[in-house]
């Protein structure tokens, strides 16, 4: 992806803007994006590999542990638990003390328990390492989603917004070859199951990665010293220009604003598609015929992919439009169409692939449109919460997934009516966004 066309629209109509005026500004935000966002971007895919490794350790460690699904399911959604409750708080810390000294805390702490999980030898340990690991990592993904709007006026916001979360898809393209490869090759060397080792070597590159974000992100606009005062003026003034349209709040107006909970129950459904993706897409090609656990990896990076183009295709677009209800509800529909069709092939290795790409074009599409809402509806600290508080709302969606799934999977030998309460989620989500007619389509 070429980071000049995705700061290539201006923030103001191009009308208003002289020529030369124009192109420094699209100069601009394309230095801005260039500095920026790879850096985030890896980030990100080494913060969602950690999250969701457990999805590869699953094939193995469950046998050699003696945990049941239902066990399985239970620890990977309790992540979310602590994640959930520390979100907020950690948002505000956040926004009072800088993003480069917390967002580098987020990294180091999560690499160290994401490391730990590998001397997992009871069910409690699971629960207590993954509840851990959900308060480690609270606040990365909403932190960075406010860090953003520190940085681009709403109208380049759905871009970069997919600039960043396409570390999702990318975690899936990279991460899955390379857990099945780790899973096949470091099995039994010096002694440890190759799902200890997946956790170990994967918790490597958080840790390096948080340790260097101390030294690469600046908190905001004034303290970027490769950017020159001109550039730094231009930038703070495309910010302010949107703040009388979009008023701070009060951290009490934002839990009792309506709109805010709307958005939170949105975003949990896209969650439930989310998260049925990424801890089970392994089981899914799995259960369709693929037994070999590099094979599996590499098969999983099919429906990414899909992803990834998904996510760009469907952001420019609604960038473009300046259009986000239909592209939102939408993408809802195709992935809850992807799912339930997933239940109807899941003995074919071509054909569930295929269902499971467009559930997972769809899930991952709908994100970076999604956030272009909060970001326009809040500022400042009340930003910081309320983003957050979406997040985290919505992630819970990552307890309720894998464990409905896990259950559903123990109770009846497959995971097709858990799928199949996921489509539904994601066809309540349409319906939430296409139903709230006096919210603005445009972000």
């Amino acid at each position: 992806m070429n980071p000049h066309n995705l700061a290539g629209t201006a923030a103001r109509p191009a009308a208003c803007l002289e020529p030369a005026t124009r192109t420094f500004e699209d100069a601009t935000y394309a230095k801005v994006t260039w500095r920026l966002l790879p850096f985030l971007f890896i980030c990100y895919v080494a913060a969602y590999l950690d999250r969701v490794n457990v999805g590869f350790a699953k094939l193995q460690m469950l046998n050699d542990l003696q945990f049941s699904e239902a066990v399985y399911g239970l620890g990977a959604g309790i992540f979310f638990i602590g994640y959930f409750l520390f979100e907020v708080p950690s948002n505000i810390l956040m926004h009072r003390l800088g993003a480069r000294v917390w967002i580098a805390r987020i990294m180091v702490t999560w690499a160290v328990v994401s490391a730990l999980t590998m001397f997992v030898k009871t069910p409690a340990m699971f629960y207590v390492l993954r509840f851990v690991l959900g308060l480690a990592e609270a606040g990365f993904f909403p932190g960075i989603v406010l860090y953003l709007t520190y940085w681009f006026p709403s109208a380049r916001r759905g871009r970069m917004n997919a600039f960043f979360m396409i570390g999702i898809p990318v975690a899936g393209v990279i991460g899955g070859p390379l857990s099945g490869w780790i899973m096949q090759v470091f099995n039994g060397v010096h002694g440890l199951a190759n799902w200890q080792w997946l956790f170990l070597l994967e918790a490597l590159p958080s840790l390096v990665l948080g340790i260097a974000v101390l030294f690469l992100l600046p908190n905001g606009i004034r303290s970027a010293a490769w950017l020159d005062e001109r550039e730094k003026l231009l930038l703070e003034a495309n910010i302010a220009r949107e703040a009388p349209a979009s008023p701070d709040h009060s951290l009490k107006g934002v839990i009792s604003n309506r709109r805010v909970w709307w958005l939170a129950a949105i975003y949990f459904c896209c969650m439930m598609g989310l998260y049925g993706v990424s801890f089970y897409l392994p089981t899914l090609i799995a259960t369709s015929g693929v037994k070999d656990p590099l094979q599996v990896g590499l098969l999983t990076a099919v429906p990414y992919t899909a992803g990834i183009f998904a996510m760009i295709l469907v952001a420019r677009s609604s960038d473009r439009s300046k259009e986000r209800r239909w592209h939102l509800a939408l993408a809802a529909i195709a992935a809850a169409i992807g799912f339930y069709a997933s239940t109807l092939h899941s003995g074919s290795v071509g054909l569930s692939l295929l269902t499971l790409s467009i559930a997972t074009a769809g899930v991952l599409s709908m994100m970076p449109v999604f956030w272009t809402y909060p970001s326009a509806l809040l500022t400042g600290t009340a930003a910081a919460a309320g983003i957050a508080l979406i997040n985290s709302i919505g992630n819970l969606a990552g307890f309720v997934s894998p464990s409905v799934i896990g259950w559903m999977k123990q109770a009846t030998q497959s995971t097709n009516a858990g799928l199949i309460v996921v489509a539904i989620a994601l066809l309540v989500g349409s319906v939430l966004i296409l139903a709230q007619r006096t919210a603005s389509s445009r972000g």
